[in-house]
Formats: structure tokens, C-alpha cells, sequence
């Protein structure tokens, strides 16, 4: 028989639709990890991929992270015959004369962050991580704990991780000082910009970090701190006003927005959904909220996002090291299991009551000025056209952040060859070459703006060429516009949506002047050149690349750029193959005038607010 890496999923052929289902789910994910625990309980090690961070921090990680979704399980009472193994591991790896010691923290360190974990199960579970231990275990936690918490954390959501070991620390009747946690407290509100979203810190970054960490954890402090009411009062209306608008990144069949840093946590983006009902928060009717958080885990059960042993790989909609972090081990994977935080509930919490509803979308484009995107929901998928984010600090930070436009459907691609600019992917970018080798795409911007529904952004890709962008949303297609200012020659690529590449050449392929279109079983991908300058290209680019499937074809615009002044006008969409998407095809929109954009900026422009930080180099 041939191997189908799909049937390799824990999540494969689960219904996912109940709460049996769910804990199933759960089990099913932790099994194959469970062969890797050391003798001594301490360290899982799953592969030999380093992350930056020394050996024992990864395989804390790995010992660490499935306890977001096992400690729910618990305190849900559901069964788990392992509590022994991890009573042990806690105990040896926090014992500096255990040879599974998880090593002293000095400094910011990775173990800072899987230390958060353990806090929060010691909140739930005192009486299974903490009670029957022996004393000097006790004592060897207590003191690892609170030796790691006086140093100073990341400045952002990592300030949660000091707040969570400190609920465990109180639960379990240990002292410490609790001046650092609200001094903690109070530099994690000065992250909040208003109408329920926050900053990753003080950086032009507000992705997914938003949902699944900071709401996360806002929650679970909302859920399980004493005597802090204003505090808790304040997240819980801040998470009823998020989830107005992050509703906005999933789409009608559960898969969520592909954007920014850490997407190998995969199914932590429904986190916010379960965090919710963790809190007793019904931002949105129960009904909704389940919906959103089963079809989510449902949207993952058909990827091939596991080995063969059914332990799940760093990459997204595949094992793909490309897209990987440089603080991804082969644990992290496992802060997936975020996601299953309304096992604590019981059964007859309202949440697990209500009857699934269906996605609560919008034929009309819906403007979010905080991360500057104009969210489009079409078929099968969620549009964000983007402006004002950044990240130079992590691998493919450029891709993650700066594209002009995010799919739910056909994610994005990282390029894997800078000296490679004839094959490079493109989707959702401009990209400019002064040699035909090398090339500079937007990776940050000097202004970002949005006016209604347009999106409005300055950048430079060398120091003397200057580039005007304006987005527009034309459901299903986007219109770009670009203004570009150029002392010499330049050649451009412009890409639209990466679909999946089918073997033998199955696919239809259209190329001509001022138009690509690709055609494969499952889609219709097109891009259209509304100023008429420019040749279409369907692109067969490097496999690997695209973050949900191995093999693509991006439709593509290429052409001389002049020295001098030239404006560029594009329209993209990609839908599911069929009539839809035939007739879409046959309804181009037209070329805005670039007077009307002009004037309507100077008029409504107001500055994204991810963009009002300083660039940090």
C-alpha cells in the first residue's frame, strides 16, 4: 500500500463535532509522544532539529507544552493514567543533582517560557503535581520556580509567563515576591491599543499573538486570579470587543488567517475560542463560538501535519522546516494543544450545550485599523489586504509581515533563494531586481494609513527608489496600486495567490500579454495587469515554499520598470474551481483613478496603529 501522510494526523477521521470528540482528539494528539519521555520523566526529545536554545530547554519544551491540553483534560475530569510520569519529571528535572536537571535559568531563557505551563497546572491541579510529592521535590520546584521569575522576561506577551507560575505558586501556599507580578501586569496593559486589541510588545507586530497569548492568557488570569476584579473586570471586556473583529480571521470552514510568526502552533489560533468559554465570556453567542472553535480543529484534520508516528513536525500545512522559527523545536509543535483548553469545563457548560452555528461572515469588505488590514470573506477562505506591519527579526520575517494581501486558504510562501530572482514566488508582493539576480520586496514602511476600506502604505526598497501603494478590496478580487519613483531601470515581478501544483502537468496554464491565469482540480488562481505594461507568467516556483501545500503556481506580472516616475495598477483573486470562479474571472474590475485615492487619504487617512512604534533595527 502506498503511505498517505494525511491518515498519519491524530486528528484523521475524528468528527470533532463533540466534547468526546474533543477529549479523543486530545488523547490521540499526546499517544504518540508519550514513547519519547526520558527514563527519568524530565526531558522529550522528538528529533535531532535545534532550536537556538540549548538541549535541555528543548526537551522541556517537549515535556512542558502538552500540559496546556492535558491539565484541561484533568480539571475537566477526564482520565490521564501519566500523572506519575510527570510528578517524576517535575521532580527530577527541577533537582540540580538529577542528571535530567532542566538547567538553571540566568537570564531571558526558552525555559522561562515553558515554565508557564507548569504554573498553570499547578493552579488546576495542586493535588496531582504538588501535593503528593516529597518534600524536598516540593522544596527543588518551589525554588527553580522562583529563581526563574526574578530575571527579566521578553517585552511582550512572555510577561504573562511570570503571572501564570505565580497563580501556581499561590495555589500551592509557596511565597514570593508579588510585586514583580503586578509590576508585570501593569507593563502588559501598556501593550493594549483600544477596541479590545493589544501589540506583541513594543513592535510593529500584531498577529496572532493577539488571539492566542495575550487574550489567552488574559483569560485564564480572568478565570483563576483572586481579589484582582478591576483587572479581571477589564480583560473580559477587552475579549468581548476582540472577538468582534478576529472573527474576522477565520473563514467559513474553519481555517484561519496565514500571517505572522509561529503558525507551527497551528491550532493554538482557535485558542481564543476556547479561552472564552474558559472564562465564562460570551462575547459572542455560545452557538457561534463553539462553531468557530470546532470547525477550526476540523480545518486541521485533512493536513498532513504529522510524521509517520502521529507526532506532529514543525511546518504548517506539511512538515516544512522553511517556515520555521528559530526558536522552534521539535516540542513546539505542542502549544497546538492550547487549543483544548474548554476540556476543563463540564459537559453542561453552556459552550458545550449550544448548537453549533455556522461562521458569522461579510460580503462587505470589514476595516481593522489596528493591524491595518481590510478583512474579505469569500468561499472557503479569508482575504487581508495588509499595511503597516513588520518583522526583521526572525527568518521570512519579511513574508510573514510585509505581503500585500493574506489568504486562510492559500496562505503564503517564503522564498528560499535570495540570489534566485527569476524563480522567486512572489505571492502577494512586488519584487524589484537592478541585476536579474537579487531583489528587494517591501519589508517595512515610512507611513501606513487607512481611509474606510483602502489601505495606504510608503516604502523604499533601496535608499533612492520610492514606492507608493494603495490596496483595495473588489470581493473576490483586490486592486494595488503602486507608485514607483526610480532614479534607474529596474525589472518587477508581481505575484497573486499560490494555488496547489498538481503532478504531470495536469494543470491549466494561461499566459499572455497582461494576464496569468492557473486553473488546477481544487482552484482558480488569476492576476491581471489593469495598466496593460506587463506579461503574465505562470510561475512554477520551488517546492516547499507555500506554507499549506508542497507544490504551487502563482500567477505572476513581469516587466521593465524605467527610470523616472511609473504607475502600476493589479488585480488578484483566487476562488474554488468552478462556475464561480469562471464568472469572476469574466468580471475584472476596473482601474480606481489615483486622483480619487489621493484625495480620499488626505481626507479620511489615519495612521494603522501597528505602524506607530519606531523601527527597531
Amino acid at each position: 500500500m502506498i503511505y498517505d501522510p494525511v491518515t498519519a494526523n491524530p486528528l484523521h477521521g475524528n468528527p470533532l463535532r463533540t466534547r468526546a470528540d474533543v477529549e479523543k482528539a486530545l488523547r490521540d494528539l499526546f499517544n504518540p509522544v508519550l514513547p519519547y519521555f526520558s527514563e527519568g520523566g524530565a526531558r522529550v526529545r522528538l528529533d535531532a532539529a535545534a532550536a537556538h536554545f540549548d538541549r535541555a530547554a528543548a526537551d522541556l519544551e517537549g515535556f512542558a507544552r502538552p500540559l496546556w491540553g492535558l491539565t484541561p483534560l484533568a480539571a475537566g475530569g477526564g482520565e490521564f493514567d501519566h500523572w506519575e510520569l510527570y510528578r517524576r519529571g517535575l521532580a527530577n528535572g527541577t533537582d540540580p543533582e538529577h542528571p535530567e536537571y532542566w538547567g538553571t535559568v540566568n537570564s531571558t531563557d526558552q525555559r522561562m517560557v515553558e515554565l508557564a505551563a507548569i504554573g498553570f497546572t499547578m493552579r488546576l491541579l495542586p493535588h496531582l503535581v504538588w501535593e503528593p510529592l516529597e518534600q524536598k521535590a516540593k522544596d527543588n520546584l518551589a525554588a527553580y520556580l522562583k529563581h526563574a521569575r526574578q530575571f527579566d522576561y521578553a517585552d511582550n506577551n512572555w510577561k504573562f509567563f511570570r503571572v501564570l507560575v505565580d497563580l501556581g505558586l499561590e495555589e500551592c501556599g509557596v511565597e514570593f515576591d508579588r510585586s514583580l507580578t503586578e509590576k508585570y501586569l501593569d507593563e502588559l496593559d501598556g501593550f493594549y491599543l483600544g477596541d479590545g486589541w493589544y501589540r506583541d510588545g513594543n513592535i510593529r507586530r500584531i498577529d496572532h499573538y493577539i488571539p492566542f497569548a495575550m487574550h489567552f492568557y488574559g483569560l485564564i488570569y480572568a478565570k483563576l486570579a483572586r481579589g484582582d476584579e478591576k483587572r479581571v473586570a477589564a480583560y473580559k471586556e477587552r475579549a468581548e470587543l476582540f472577538a468582534r473583529d478576529i472573527r474576522h480571521w477565520f473563514d467559513d470552514e474553519g481555517g484561519t488567517l496565514a500571517f505572522g510568526r509561529s503558525l507551527t502552533y497551528r491550532f493554538a489560533c482557535g485558542g481564543i475560542w476556547g479561552a472564552l468559554a474558559f472564562a465564562d465570556v460570551e462575547a459572542l453567542p455560545w452557538g457561534e463560538i463553539k462553531g468557530q472553535f470546532l470547525r477550526h480543529l476540523r480545518w486541521w484534520a485533512d493536513k498532513p501535519i504529522a510524521n509517520r508516528d502521529g507526532v506532529l513536525s514543525i511546518g504548517y500545512g506539511y512538515p516544512n522546516l522553511f517556515m520555521s522559527e528559530s526558536y522552534n523545536s521539535a516540542g513546539s509543535p505542542y502549544w497546538a494543544l492550547k487549543a483544548f483548553l474548554p476540556l476543563a469545563l463540564p459537559e453542561d457548560h453552556p459552550f458545550w450545550t449550544a448548537e453549533e452555528t455556522e461562521a458569522v461572515t461579510d460580503e462587505a469588505p470589514v476595516p481593522l485599523k489596528h493591524p491595518g488590514m481590510v478583512m474579505m470573506h469569500t468561499p472557503g477562505n479569508v482575504v487581508a489586504l495588509s499595511s503597516g506591519q513588520q518583522n526583521w527579526q526572525m527568518r521570512a520575517g519579511t513574508e510573514k509581515y510585509a505581503k500585500f494581501v493574506y489568504s486562510s486558504r492559500y496562505g503564503f510562501s517564503v522564498e528560499v533563494d535570495e540570489r534566485a530572482y527569476p524563480m522567486g514566488v512572489f505571492d502577494g508582493a512586488l519584487a524589484l531586481s537592478d541585476d536579474g539576480r537579487h531583489y528587494r520586496v517591501r519589508e517595512a514602511n515610512e507611513a501606513a494609513q487607512i481611509a474606510g476600506d483602502t489601505l495606504y502604505s510608503r516604502w523604499k526598497p533601496w535608499g533612492d527608489v520610492e514606492i507608493e501603494t494603495w490596496l483595495l478590496p473588489a470581493n473576490p478580487w483586490h486592486i494595488r496600486v503602486h507608485r514607483i519613483k526610480t532614479p534607474r531601470a529596474l525589472h518587477a515581478t508581481e505575484g497573486g495567490f499560490a494555488i496547489e501544483r498538481a503532478d504531470l502537468n495536469a494543470d491549466e496554464l494561461l499566459e499572455e500579454a497582461g494576464r496569468a491565469v492557473a486553473r488546477s482540480r481544487t482552484d482558480l488562481s488569476a492576476i491581471v495587469d489593469l495598466s496593460g505594461q506587463r506579461a503574465g507568467r505562470a510561475h512554477k516556483p520551488f517546492p516547499n515554499t507555500n506554507l499549506i501545500v508542497a507544490k504551487t503556481i502563482v500567477p505572476q506580472l513581469r516587466g521593465e520598470i524605467p527610470a523616472g516616475t511609473t504607475v502600476l495598477v493589479t488585480a488578484a483573486m483566487a476562488l474554488p474551481a468552478g462556475d464561480n470562479a469562471e464568472a469572476a474571472l469574466g468580471r475584472v474590475p476596473q482601474a480606481p483613478d489615483l486622483g480619487e485615492l489621493e484625495r480620499l487619504f488626505a481626507r479620511e487617512g489615519v495612521d494603522v496603529s501597528a505602524i506607530l512604534v519606531p523601527e527597531r533595527f
